[in-house]
């Protein structure tokens, strides 16, 4: 997916040098890589409640709500790196649950690095 600035907003010499290419090459990432973050949290939040309303055993719900948390994350982080610092309508459109929302950034031991 691409993202083209609008040309009447672009200062005129902008759009003509390397400068311009290379931060319309970087915006279109980053709008990318937003929309692969997206779909693997609602891929990761689909399997927990998938998990929680078939009676998961409780191991493998831990292993669901830290891979969900894990996935909203990393979501977090690359919104903040693209200027999106508030995170309350992530949590509020994607529906994250209170369980994910308090487990964000802790790491288990085995998963550093």
């Amino acid at each position: 997916m691409t993202v083209r600035p609008p040309q009447a907003l672009a200062p005129a010499t902008a759009t003509q040098t390397g400068l311009g290419v290379l931060e319309y090459e970087l915006m279109a990432e980053r709008a990318d890589a937003l929309g692969r973050h997206g779909q693997k949290v609602e891929t990761a939040l689909a399997r927990l409640a998938e998990g929680v309303a078939g009676g998961c055993p409780p191991e493998e719900r831990e292993t669901l709500l830290d891979d969900a948390a894990g996935k909203v994350w990393a979501f977090m982080i690359q919104r903040e790196i693209c200027g999106l610092r508030s995170q309350k309508d992530l949590v509020r459109r994607y529906g994250i649950p209170p369980e994910v929302m308090a487990r964000l950034g802790i790491v288990k031991p085995g998963q550093a690095g």
